[in-house]
């Protein structure tokens, strides 16, 4: 064996006739939507960005690093995960190029030169996916179901690429490079395994920023740059944990000067200086030193002190941010600068350097930037959703940080004193942030959130009935001038700073149907703002149904035939174009989604019986649409085809609502 690191191309690694096998210790393949996504958008950005540029450079997606036993195979030690989704992806292709003539060869590729130790369901799985057996029929326990998961997630991906998908493919396959790094044959794998997965991460790109930042400062006036520098550190260092409401990264003397003295819900510094000026007047900042100026000893010497050691400790965390703080930067910067930065932490650096950094005046922006990072984040803290986990319960929240001489608790956002307020303003715009929220399951690219931000920024006085109108215009713009629309759908970057128009729905518009189709639906939130739509009316019209009162949006992705694709024996088969219509999808998990694929609407019906009773559903159109079951006894061509009617209708009503009509 070789012990050089060598690079393979996608393609070569997939052809490479070495056997790669994932063995026993290795966790099972895990891999949801969130990481599939991510993996194709960063093949994809990187392709288009290329393409832009005529630049062939490689691209290099990662390392595999392997253990070549005695009999030659290779053990795969780190990297299963993407090696994996990069066979289910071959394989998705091939099949897809079967179905219908793509303009790119697939030939090359014959059968997975991976398989996996003692995990004979997981090996046949990856097998008959190859061999092109119908996913119904995979959708059993006698299959490895995460890895069928794994592969519909990518098809569905894969769909959505459209008229790009060519040009992806030709570049994943032969400018997408992954290095293959052996293990020496003497190592202790267990020990090797041990150490890989406790080993610390490398310096974070928001560290390398931040310290970039630094020194731009630093280079400026020395009389102001000490001072400018801690504020910089101080505000970043308060922002950095997404998780905390951002007045307790300060001392309790600096959150009276910034947040409102007895109050911490404003923010009261209108630019930097006033912010500075803040730091400088409370007790803690006299007395405080410059980093640069503070003697090791004296470091050593002075105790650690907790910035709430005044009136107690900062109570522990219960909320989770729907973003991490590196692609936070990227929010801020955008909204900060108005211009169209890309929303993925892979650029952060670059995006930096090109709009602070290498600039003309990179310490004016720097210093304008800290004070909107913080002001970003106070807003973000109290007007964007949380998941939050109190009393037992994990459930959304919209709420903000009260406080008062003898307590700080978490109070509402709006109706101040409703905590349970299903019916207010306050429940309201919780419900289509989240809507909006679980519609993107990863990190990056979360274009609702930007939107959100760049209303509440752009706000002198920050009124609830004002902001769920502007939200509410931007939800109309992402599904009918980007999803809905028979012409080129809008850009995001014109949707949420031009404001462009969209035109009102027509259903009776050929085109217009064509868009709700299985194989056309461009976004899942097509699902969920229905849902909220329904959630609305049923409330406007004062229905006290308790199934709807308590629905909550949440991760369910996978579109679902109510009525099966593949029935079981003895059940007529419906034709694709009732089959395929709007009226016969619905959202649920993919768990649900395998478990109950090929069974009939009421056979369905009866395993929904138990969640509704205990006032649970999983989205409001598969609700509606049992009832109108329920109510018809039936749930055929007719049935689809009068749910779907009463579906778009709504659709169009609310179209109208602020359209270029």
């Amino acid at each position: 064996m070789s012990d050089t690191v060598i690079s393979l191309s996608v393609r070569e690694l997939l052809t490479d006739s070495n056997s790669y096998c994932i063995p026993m210790y290795q966790r099972n393949y895990a891999w949801g939507e969130g990481e599939i996504n991510q993996l194709v958008q960063d093949v994809l950005d990187i392709q288009k960005k290329h393409a832009i540029t005529n630049n062939n450079q490689q691209y290099y997606i990662g390392t595999l690093v392997v253990f070549q036993r005695t009999d030659g195979s290779f053990e795969v030690i780190d990297g299963q995960q993407r090696f994996t989704t990069l066979t289910l992806l071959a394989i998705c292709i091939k099949r897809m190029k079967k179905k219908s003539p793509l303009p790119f060869n697939m030939d090359w590729y014959g059968k997975p030169n991976l398989d996996f130790e003692n995990r004979v369901k997981s090996t046949q799985t990856l097998t008959s996916l190859n061999q092109g057996v119908s996913l119904a029929k995979l959708r059993n326990d006698s299959y490895n179901l995460d890895v069928v998961n794994g592969f519909t997630l990518l098809e569905k991906r894969l769909l959505a690429l459209g008229d790009d998908l060519a040009e992806f493919c030709e570049y994943l396959f032969k400018q997408v490079q992954i290095t293959r790094v052996p293990v020496p044959k003497d190592t202790d794998l267990n020990h090797y395994f041990e150490v890989m997965n406790s080993r610390g991460e490398q310096l974070e790109k928001h560290e390398v920023v931040k310290a970039q930042l630094m020194s731009v400062i630093k280079s400026g006036d020395s009389a102001t740059s000490d001072r400018n520098i801690q504020v910089l550190s101080k505000v970043w260092d308060a922002v950095a944990n997404m998780e905390r409401y951002v007045q307790y990264g300060f001392t309790p003397d600096e959150r009276q000067t910034i947040f409102g003295r007895d109050d911490w819900g404003q923010f009261t510094p209108k630019n930097f200086d006033e912010l500075s000026t803040s730091l400088a007047d409370t007790d803690y900042s006299r007395k405080s030193k410059s980093a640069t100026s503070i003697a090791l000893k004296e470091i050593l010497d002075t105790p650690l002190r907790s910035p709430l050691s005044d009136v107690g400790s900062v109570p522990p965390e219960r909320f989770n941010s729907v973003i991490n703080f590196s692609n936070f930067l990227l929010h801020v910067l955008r909204v900060w600068s108005g211009k169209n930065i890309p929303l993925d932490d892979k650029q952060l650096i670059d995006q930096f350097e090109e709009h602070i950094l290498k600039s003309n005046n990179p310490i004016e922006l720097t210093l304008s930037f800290t004070f909107s990072l913080l002001k970003t984040k106070f807003i973000f803290d109290q007007y964007i959703i949380k998941r939050e986990y109190a009393e037992s319960e994990d459930k959304w929240s919209l709420k903000r940080l009260s406080y008062n001489q003898k307590s700080q608790s978490y109070i509402n956002t709006f109706d101040q004193g409703d905590e349970d307020g299903y019916e207010r303003i306050n429940r309201r715009v919780l419900m289509l942030l989240s809507a909006l929220h679980v519609s993107t399951p990863t990190q990056v690219y979360k274009h609702w959130l930007n939107g959100a931000l760049h209303i509440l920024y752009q706000m002198q006085d920050i009124k609830a009935s004002n902001y769920l109108e502007q939200l509410e215009h931007l939800a109309r713009q992402f599904v009918y001038g980007r999803f809905l629309t028979s012409e080129v759908g809008a850009d995001y970057y014109e949707i949420i700073y031009r404001r462009s128009s969209y035109k009102a729905l027509d259903i009776n518009e050929p085109n217009i149907i064509k868009r709700f189709n299985f194989d056309s639906i461009k976004n899942n939130f097509i699902f969920n703002y229905l849902d909220y739509l329904l959630w609305v009316k049923a409330f406007g019209s004062g229905k006290k149904d308790e199934v709807i009162k308590q629905f909550e949006f949440s991760f369910r992705s996978s579109v679902e035939h109510f009525y099966p694709q593949n029935p079981m024996d003895g059940h007529k088969k419906l034709s694709d174009t009732s089959l395929h219509r709007f009226g016969n999808l619905c959202l649920i998990s993919h768990s649900k989604n395998s478990r109950l694929s090929n069974f009939q609407p009421k056979a369905k019906n009866d395993h929904f019986k138990a969640a509704i009773s205990n006032k649970k559903i999983d989205t409001l159109k598969l609700y509606a649409m049992i009832q109108l079951m329920n109510a018809e006894n039936a749930w055929d061509e007719r049935e689809i085809e009068q749910h779907e009617q009463q579906m778009l209708a709504l659709f169009e009503e609310d179209s109208k609502l602020g359209a270029n009509i």
